[in-house]
Parts: structure tokens; C-alpha cells; sequence
């Protein structure tokens, strides 16, 4: 079966984030040239444009499955990332590194942190293969972030969080801008932090419920 996927991402574009309010013309022309499906297994890349999340990496010894986000909340918070060409991104928990090569058509390069070697193998291979050349895969916890490289302009959290360790927070520039989504499920709520004269400020965008990334959990405490 020969899939026009070129016809898919037009598709994705029309019917999954047109209409829930992403208009940045830069954002939904890197969507409709990004070729998602390169970055799923073969097995999966007839689905690679539903509106849906597709595993990318299974659960096992312990740790937990990854997604590649769908379509339609990943791009609704690059567009709350408001990111500009100028703009050095660190993308957090890049998987296979899909997310790495939309931030790469909207900024001017990006760090691509991911704590499973496979993974980070993969979106290595993939990105360079396809020709983005302003991605740096870098492998580390996902929670330390990349302090090697710091401060960025915008860093973007690809997954649900418990919590955000202040690290993070430390490794934007002034006036830079961290988006992530706060909450487990349905319970999810996608925040934009600003750090101004050296204080970071939180506001709420909207709810989303996205699937979580591995690092980011509360610590349980023991109560008396």
C-alpha cells in the first residue's frame, strides 16, 4: 500500500490543528513539512498522523512506555512557546525527535535531551538523515536538563510533569520562556513561565491532557 503521507500532513493540518486555534503560519508550515512518519517504527507509520499518541518505545525493566505526542496539543504548545528564529531552544525528552525538527524550522538551533540511549540514537540518526542540522541530540536525565549549553531562549517539556525542579528555571536566558504541562491525565494543564529580572512567573493556558515523562515526579514524603 503506498501511502501519500504528504496528503496526511495536510489532512493533520486541516482537521487536527486549524481548528483548535493554532494560526501561526510559521508553526503549521513545519508541521506540513515534517515528515512524522519517518520518526515511528515502520510498523506504525500508517498511523503516524492520527490524533492520537503512538508509542515510540515500550515499557520495560521498570520504565515506563514513550509517546510521540499528538498532533494537536504538541503544536498548541509550541505556538504558547512563541518561538522566534533568533531563538536557542532546549527540547526535553525529544524521543525519537520529532519535536526537535519542528522547533528546528521555527528557531535558530535546539539541544534535543533524551535519557534512553535508544531513543537518543534514533533522533540522532533520523534528524541528521533528514538533514536538520541545527539539532544537537544530547542524552542525560531529563530532569537536570542541559546546563552545558545554557541559558536558552525557550525550553520545551515534551510530556506531563508532577513538578518542575528549579534547574530548569535557571537555564533560561532573561526573558526566556519554558512551556510544560503541569498534572497527570485528564488533571493536565499547560503553563507558560516567563523569567523576568531574574524572577520566573507561571500563567495558565489551557488544559491538556498529554502523556508524562519519566524524571519529573513528586517526591512522596512520609506524614505522622
Amino acid at each position: 500500500m503506498n501511502t501519500d503521507f504528504s496528503e496526511q500532513r495536510v489532512k493533520m493540518v486541516d482537521g487536527q490543528i486549524r481548528t483548535t486555534d493554532v494560526t501561526d503560519a510559521a508553526i503549521l508550515e513545519a508541521m506540513l513539512t515534517v515528515p512524522r512518519e519517518a520518526f515511528v517504527s515502520a510498523s506504525r507509520r500508517e498511523l503516524a498522523y492520527i490524533d492520537e499518541d503512538i508509542e515510540i518505545a515500550p515499557a520495560e525493566a521498570g520504565k515506563p512506555a514513550r509517546y510521540l505526542m499528538e498532533p494537536s496539543p504538541f503544536a498548541k504548545l509550541v505556538q504558547l512557546a512563541g518561538v522566534r528564529p533568533a531563538d536557542f531552544v532546549l527540547d526535553i525528552g525529544c524521543g525519537t525527535g520529532y519535536s526537535s525538527a519542528v522547533l528546528s524550522r521555527l528557531a535558530s538551533s535546539v539541544v534535543a535531551l533524551e535519557s534512553d540511549s535508544a531513543l537518543a540514537g534514533q533522533a540522532s540518526s533520523t534528524l541528521s538523515g533528514l538533514g536538520y542540522d541545527n539539532v544537537a541530540v544530547v542524552q542525560g536525565p531529563l530532569q537536570d536538563g542541559y546546563a552545558a549549553e545554557a541559558p536558552y531562549d525557550v525550553i520545551f517539556i515534551n510530556g506531563a510533569v508532577e513538578q518542575l525542579p528549579q534547574t530548569l528555571f535557571d537555564q533560561l536566558k532573561e526573558g526566556g520562556r519554558l512551556v510544560a504541562v503541569e498534572g497527570v491525565g485528564n488533571a493536565g494543564v499547560a503553563r507558560l513561565f516567563l523569567k523576568t529580572t531574574g524572577v520566573v512567573t507561571g500563567r495558565r493556558a489551557f488544559n491538556a491532557a498529554i502523556r508524562p515523562l519519566p524524571g519529573f515526579e513528586r517526591a512522596h514524603t512520609f506524614e505522622f
